[in-house]
């Protein structure tokens, strides 16, 4: 850790980065052996680039890539994989402005979904907020990102309300539509939609908890632990994967189970 906040210093020496946080598994102690360590990059532009790449040749050894803001996608905004005493560390970019904004949208009951390449699920706009709750504060000179985390720690009342909502509403919508394509043995049709559905009951159950989600890995099981969810929810929600096959009955009659799935969640949590 005295490793990690020393570079975390160094880091907001930087023009541009304002905090540096651990986020991740690391920060919630999660973690396996193996677990990178996620250092999120709090700036506002114009963000030195050039000084970071220096920073990571000097950390590392060698010269690294590390992108501009935008270079990984518009939700997961770039920053770069450094190998760092035999561990993986990562600086991924998080647009201070940004963060606040999406914070505001959180407080009002809004959210966004955008897609993200490696996350199938699509990047919840909510995540942003959800990253500062649970992250580490490893430097902040102008306490700016602690204050916020502080906010963050209470789970705003309406996005739990609009989370639910949209859960009750899409999911069943979704699964609806999959019957179509279970009728004439589209198999990747239907796991798409089996796949939206449980991630919009795995959002609401969080929802309902008062908890934050920050994306697809592991999210299925940590849904399973919290209150309001049905008996082996991740069992029921993983075997819907499971046996899916090409035949229309097979189809069907996995969505027979995750209207059920889907009704039992849906009718237990409150709006």
């Amino acid at each position: 850790m005295d490793r990690l906040v020393e570079i975390a210093n160094r880091l907001v020496g930087v023009e541009g980065v304002v905090a540096v946080c651990l986020g991740g598994s690391r920060a919630t102690g999660t973690h396996g052996p193996g677990s990178d360590y996620d250092l999120g990059l709090y700036y506002r532009p114009p963000l030195d680039t050039a000084a970071l790449r220096l920073l990571a040749a000097e950390l590392t050894g060698g010269a690294v890539e590390v992108t501009e803001p935008g270079g990984w996608g518009p939700w997961v905004d770039g920053g770069g994989w450094l190998t760092v005493d035999g561990h993986r560390v990562d600086w991924i970019y998080r647009d201070m402005d940004r963060v606040h904004r999406v914070w505001r949208q959180c407080r009002a009951g809004r959210f966004e979904v955008g897609a993200q390449p490696g996350h199938p699920l699509g990047v919840y706009s909510h995540a942003y907020a959800g990253e500062v709750a649970l992250g580490r504060v490893l430097a902040d000179p102008s306490g700016e990102l602690r204050a916020l985390r502080e906010q963050t720690r209470v789970y705003p009342e309406p996005l739990r309300r609009a989370l639910i909502h949209n859960a009750r509403w899409e999911a069943p919508f979704i699964l609806a539509g999959a019957r179509k394509g279970a009728a004439r043995g589209d198999t990747f049709y239907v796991a798409g939609c089996l796949f939206r559905a449980v991630g919009l009951l795995v959002h609401a159950l969080h929802a309902h908890a008062g908890r934050w989600v920050l994306n697809e890995k592991g999210a299925v099981r940590a849904a399973a632990e919290l209150a309001g969810a049905p008996a082996d929810f991740a069992g029921r929600a993983h075997a819907l994967f499971s046996v899916l096959g090409t035949e229309p009955d097979a189809l069907a009659a996995a969505l027979d189970d995750a209207d059920g799935l889907v009704a039992e969640v849906c009718g237990d949590l409150a709006g």
